[in-house]
């Protein structure tokens, strides 16, 4: 019996080194990657090179590009959030269910040219928009929809079955013990799938180059919702940082701009992640009494 015990902790203890060890290879990968792009492209930028004119700057692209992912999740975070539910709450089981999360599954394994090429006739063609942000952006949450979806049915049912059943055991209806209940208890995992759906619109670049064009020309004291060159018209043409890194690589262009991109566009995705995980630990913590 001892040798057994003996033997079970040996195999723990070699068991915990390897999966720490496999948790710091992946951090070590992460910061070397992450460092070489962000420090590679600051060193090699220049001052005129964070401005906003219409060539040889990022200004103009960071801004399409945080505006184009904001409409996404305008768009994306409500459908799949309810289609989570519906999912989690509502539908029975059967084919029809089945047959649902099937095509759910589908469409998150799609290859992004293809769902570019969709966007592009169903926006563009069908509909008669022109490349703009607003295609664009609708093109970007076809690709989030499914990961918000599965992300917020998976949160949901892996809350204790004591959330739901002591909510309804106090009076509340079903809509409110999943919108004041079971919603801000899986919130953190929610937003887990939002952070993932964000980061792929933040670097997303082959269904932008079908949808939402290369123009940057901004006028800046023009908010008008229908010029072509007003910041706010999601009707215009956008050139994203993913799509200026991808002209410039291609054309062979200005290399130290490209990577200047790069950095920023990381920068970017770390800043959201960072600052929506500290978001919905907030309300988490205040949901459960710990912060005021």
């Amino acid at each position: 019996m001892d040798s057994r015990i003996k033997r079970a902790k040996m195999v723990d203890q070699c068991m915990t080194i390897l999966f720490y060890g496999i948790a710091l290879f992946f951090f070590l990968l992460l910061v070397g990657f992450a460092g070489k792009v962000i420090v590679g492209g600051l060193l090699g930028a220049k001052p005129e090179m964070f401005g906003f004119s219409r060539s040889g700057s990022i200004g103009n692209q960071v801004f399409n590009t945080i505006y184009l992912v904001f409409i996404s999740l305008l768009v994306s975070v409500p459908i799949g959030v309810l289609a989570g539910i519906y999912l989690a709450m509502y539908a029975k089981p059967g084919l029809v269910t089945r047959f649902l999360r099937t095509c759910i599954e589908t469409l998150s394994s799609l290859p992004s040219i293809v769902v570019g090429l969709f966007g592009y006739l169903i926006f563009l063609v069908v509909l008669g928009l022109s490349k703009s942000l607003l295609a664009g952006a609708l093109s970007i949450s076809i690709l989030s929809l499914p990961l918000i979806t599965t992300t917020t049915e998976d949160a949901i049912k892996g809350l204790p079955e004591g959330y739901y059943q002591g909510s309804m055991g106090l009076g509340a209806t079903k809509w409110q013990t999943i919108f004041h209940v079971l919603l801000p208890a899986c919130l953190s995992r929610i937003m887990t799938g939002v952070i993932l759906a964000a980061g792929r619109g933040f670097g997303e670049a082959a269904v932008l180059l079908y949808t939402t064009g290369s123009g940057s020309d901004l006028r800046w004291n023009n908010f008008s919702f229908t010029s072509p060159t007003s910041p706010i018209n999601v009707l215009r043409p956008a050139e994203t940082l993913s799509i200026q890194i991808w002209n410039l690589q291609t054309n062979g262009q200005d290399r130290a701009l490209a990577n200047l991109s790069s950095a920023v566009l990381m920068i970017l995705v770390l800043a959201f992640s960072i600052g929506a995980n500290v978001w919905s630990r907030h309300i988490s913590k205040k949901q459960a009494g710990l912060e005021k």
